[in-house]
């Protein structure tokens, strides 16, 4: 978010390896993707995100759930910001181009990896090789028909497939998506997610939907008034578990 003034601390230095006997091998636990540490975020201020400690490994499937306003989307941007380049993201706001088609839309996915003289030209006479790959992505959230059609006419659900399908050909290991099947229905819903999970290593998803969200995350994470309040394996719990979480 604009104006948000973030302060991230870590762990101190790690103690001391227990010595390893000659010739044996030991499995090494990987790296964190991203480790925060009684992370603090906050905008105009107000600080929406206190405490945080989070640690998400490459591979997980990760939704972060929680009332609006619970502080989801503030985390979204301090991962985004943490893992830079890594990352491929779906905005819970599409931020797509009215006056383009769907395809300059999803081709925007790589703009920073093409030459200024590339896109500029594909403003006008996109390569047959660019136009292929954006109608194959499209398929993948069906809506291979809208192409060419104006972003500015699509209805809220079809945007938010454009911005799903802009983070799939952008083709980074990390997918970040806030709320990115809100104004799907289940069945839609579930097509997308099984997609992202397809065509991403890590996944980090903004869902409101408990269903949804325990078929398709491997772990759940929610948040209330800007702190961690539960985070525990999607196997390990229920939608009645999240229910109280979502409760007026």
């Amino acid at each position: 978010m604009r104006g948000e003034k973030t302060l991230v601390s870590r762990d101190g230095p790690h103690a001391e390896e227990p010595r390893r006997e000659p010739g044996r091998l030991e499995a090494r636990t990987p790296a964190p993707l991203i480790h925060l540490k009684n992370a603090t975020a906050g905008y105009g201020g107000r600080a929406a995100l206190r405490g945080i400690d989070l640690t998400i490994y490459a591979g997980e499937r990760v939704a972060l759930m929680g009332r609006s306003g619970a502080g989801k989307s503030t985390l979204v941007n301090l991962i985004h910001r943490e893992l830079g380049g890594q990352v491929a993201l779906a905005p819970q706001a599409s931020a797509l181009v009215d006056a383009l088609s769907v395809f300059h839309n999803v081709y925007m996915g790589r703009l920073d990896r093409r030459s200024t003289l590339r896109n500029l030209w594909t403003l006008v006479r996109p390569a047959q090789a660019d136009v292929a790959a954006v109608r194959e992505t499209l398929a993948l959230v069906e809506l291979e028909a809208e192409l060419f059609s104006k972003a500015g006419a699509l209805s809220g659900g079809q945007r938010q497939r454009v911005s799903v399908a802009r983070a799939l050909y952008d083709g980074r290991p990390v997918i970040v998506a806030d709320e990115p099947v809100s104004a799907l229905d289940r069945r839609q819903g579930a097509a997308i997610l099984a997609r992202i999970a397809e065509r991403s290593e890590t996944t980090i998803l903004v869902l409101h939907d408990a269903p949804l969200a325990l078929d398709h995350v491997d772990r759940i994470v929610v948040l209330d008034d800007g702190r961690i309040v539960l985070d525990q394996p999607s196997r390990a719990l229920s939608a009645a578990d999240l229910a109280p979480f979502f409760e007026a």
